[in-house]
C-alpha cells in the first residue's frame, strides 16, 4: 500500500527544500547530459552561474512551489545549456539538477543557444510533491 499524504505535509516538505538549500543558492547551467545524481561531478561546459534571490522560492501551495523573483544573468561562456545545477550560496554543494529547455525541460528558458555576453534568463523552475 502507498502513502498519500495531505496538502499541508506536501507543502511543508516542499517549503523544507528551500530551507535545506538556503538564501540565495547559485544556479549553474552545463551543456551535455545530466551527471547521474547531484554528488556525481559536474560534466560539459559551465556556461552561466547566477545567484539566485534570497527568497528564490514562492511558499508551497497545493502541493506546488514555484521560482520566486527574477533568475537572470549574463553568460560566461556559449554552447546549448542541457542541464541546470542549484547549488548552496558558496557553491560546494548541488542540492538539486535538472535537464534545460525551452518551453519543456524543469528549468525553462527562452532559448537554450547561449553565448558569452548574453543576457541568460531562467522563465520557469517549480517543484510538485508527489502523494505517494
Amino acid at each position: 500500500m502507498a502513502l498519500q499524504y495531505s496538502v499541508a505535509v506536501n507543502n511543508a516538505r516542499l517549503d523544507a527544500i528551500e530551507t535545506a538549500v538556503g538564501t540565495s543558492p547559485k544556479l549553474r547551467g552545463y551543456t551535455g547530459s545530466m551527471p547521474a545524481n547531484c554528488a556525481t561531478a559536474a560534466s560539459g561546459s559551465l556556461l552561466f552561474e547566477m545567484t539566485l534571490p534570497s527568497d528564490w522560492m514562492a511558499a508551497a501551495s497545493s502541493g506546488v512551489k514555484a521560482k520566486s523573483g527574477t533568475w537572470s544573468d549574463t553568460a560566461d561562456a556559449t554552447g546549448t545549456v542541457g542541464y541546470c545545477r542549484i547549488v548552496d550560496s558558496a557553491g560546494t554543494t548541488t542540492h538539486i539538477q535538472g535537464d534545460a529547455g525551452m518551453g519543456s525541460g524543469t528549468f525553462n528558458f527562452v532559448n537554450t543557444s547561449i553565448a558569452t555576453g548574453q543576457v541568460v534568463t531562467c522563465d520557469s523552475f517549480s517543484l510538485t510533491a508527489a502523494n505517494t
